[in-house]
């Protein structure tokens, strides 16, 4: 939340122009949310064991050529489901720009109550379940299209 506040009421304070509101939340979520990414690879990174280095460096390979062909690809199937969680967690935390007054599916749902023509006593518990609904099935998705690759790239998990 004190990301979103400082994205959308302090970056203009830094900027010439201001970009839109909705830019303002994407730069401020896109930050946080890489420094949580790069946080997760950094502990497929260090999982990888000292030989696959050596060995890489006993071929002759250079630095990058050792990352993108040898450490990489090891370390990011290790890492696949906190890659996952991250982008779930992102996901659900997309509710949270209406707190900066950005439209959001809740936002929507609510913007609903308030219509005559839509009013009714179960209006509230039917739209806050569609949401719910729409949220699980995302996630749920995204869950079991991370057992897929996890179990299409071998990672060594027993099923």
């Amino acid at each position: 939340i004190t990301v979103l506040f400082f994205a959308t009421y302090m970056l203009p304070l830094f900027l010439e122009r201001s970009p839109d509101a909705m830019v303002r939340v994407l730069v401020g979520v896109s930050v946080f949310s890489g420094a949580y990414m790069a946080e997760t690879i950094r502990g497929g990174l260090q999982a990888i064991p000292k030989g696959q280095f050596e060995g890489a460096m006993a071929l002759g390979l250079n630095y990058p050529r050792m990352m993108s062909l040898i450490v990489m690809p090891q370390a990011l199937k290790l890492v696949i489901p906190g890659i996952v969680n991250a982008f779930i967690g992102l996901f659900k935390d997309t509710t949270l720009v209406s707190i900066v007054a950005i439209f959001d599916l809740l936002g929507g749902i609510r913007a609903g109550f308030t219509d005559p023509q839509w009013a009714s006593p179960v209006t509230l518990y039917t739209g806050f379940a569609f949401a719910g609904i729409i949220y699980f099935a995302f996630c749920y998705f995204m869950s079991r299209y991370s057992i897929f690759v996890e179990n299409r790239l071998n990672t060594g998990r027993r099923r």
